[in-house]
């Protein structure tokens, strides 16, 4: 794990700035200063990767001290987990909010998720699945960043099973399972063969498989 530095020196007076409302300095919550931080991990990890993103540096293009910063997040290992814990907090929201919306079809609800995936991987400048591209920079298991991402992947497969069961009753688990796997793939193939490459076939491929899964074919 990478242990917090000591305060810098030249941090004390801008800490004690910020502590104080002396000067120019802005008071914000502790909402705030989080978001600020995660925003720059978020641009850093993404632009590069976290393990090529040093403290010194992320400290410095948050404009905030490096006191705050370390009372926020101890270690750069839980910030890169706190920084996937909330990417998997976006997405899960998304998705929850795409399943009321389309609730009472719960195909439709499945099909959608892997719309939402297609959107992703097409988009400009799309490098991966964040999730892989962090967790597989570290090799402890117990890591942050791996716990963070083995959470979501958890979360979104047993969305994907609840629909995958109210579709094809008794064959819940394999659509999921099935689903989730080409979920995987797509984010893989997208970041490395690009849009139009294996990954344009997933909705597909999707389709095809749950029309399998209800006797359809």
């Amino acid at each position: 794990m990478t242990a917090a530095p000591l305060l810098a020196a030249d941090d004390e007076p801008r800490a004690a700035a910020e502590l104080a409302g002396a000067g120019a300095a802005v008071r914000r919550s502790r909402a705030e200063r989080q978001t600020i931080v995660l925003d720059t991990a978020e641009r850093l990890f993404s632009a590069r990767s976290s393990r090529s993103v040093g403290m010194d540096e992320l400290v410095r293009e948050t404009g905030l001290g490096k006191m705050t910063v370390y009372r926020l997040f101890k270690s750069k290992d839980d910030l890169v987990g706190a920084y996937l814990s909330r990417k998997a907090a976006t997405l899960l929201a998304f998705i929850d909010a795409e399943l009321v919306r389309l609730e009472g079809d719960p195909r439709a609800a499945l099909l959608s998720v892997v719309d939402a995936v297609e959107r992703d991987v097409t988009r400009t400048g799309f490098r991966g699945c964040p999730f892989n591209n962090v967790s597989s920079e570290y090799d402890d298991p117990q890591h942050p960043a791996r716990s963070a991402a083995a959470d979501y992947k958890f979360e979104l497969y047993g969305r994907l099973e609840k629909l995958s069961e109210q579709v094809a009753p008794g064959n819940g688990e394999d659509l999921a399972a099935q689903l989730h796997l080409i979920i995987d793939g797509m984010y893989l193939s997208g970041g490395l063969l690009g849009p139009d490459g294996p990954a344009s076939h997933g909705r597909r491929l999707a389709e095809r498989l749950i029309a399998i899964a209800t006797g359809q074919v």
